[in-house]
This record gives structure tokens, sequence and C-alpha cells, in this order.
């Protein structure tokens, strides 16, 4: 019976929900740096090598390549760059 009534009451509780336009106006910060970041020339070359290795990957039926060593090597040189500014943005 407690047991119930407990449950009950937690049922019954008002929730608080954020405005819609609040989370609107909410922007990653991390996005934006990775956006920033993915311009540089070192980094863009990355993506672009990988992009390569991708497109030859896709052009053939029987392979046992993979493209793993150049999305690593991409995304490690990006998240670097965005390490520098990201932890100075949140709070």
């Amino acid at each position: 019976m407690a047991f119930t009534n407990f449950w009950n009451s937690l049922i019954s509780m008002p929730s608080v929900r954020a405005e819609e336009e609040e989370e609107a106006d909410l922007v990653d910060p991390q996005t934006t740096l990775r956006e920033q970041c993915q311009t540089k020339g070192n980094i863009e070359a990355l993506y672009n090598k990988y992009q390569a290795c991708n497109d030859r990957v896709n052009s053939r039926t029987k392979t046992t390549e993979n493209c793993m060593e150049e999305l690593f090597d991409y995304v490690q040189e990006l998240d670097h760059c965005v390490a520098h500014s990201l932890f100075s943005k949140l709070k």
C-alpha cells in the first residue's frame, strides 16, 4: 500500500521542460571548432587522402583494403586541432 502511494506521488510530480526556443540557441562548440579546423591545410589534405581511399575501395568489388589508417589519421589530427580551443569554451 505504501509503495503504491509512493509510486502515484512520483507519477503526479510536475515535470520541468526547457522551452524549445532555448534549445535551438544552444550550439555545440566542438561542432563549430571542427568546421573551422577542417579547412586547415594538413587536415584538409588528410581528409582528401581518406576520400581518395574510399573512392578506390568502393570502385572495386573484391578487395581486402580498408581505409581505417587514413580515417584514424584524419580524426586524430582533427581532434588535436579542436582540443587546443575546446576546453576553454566549456563551462
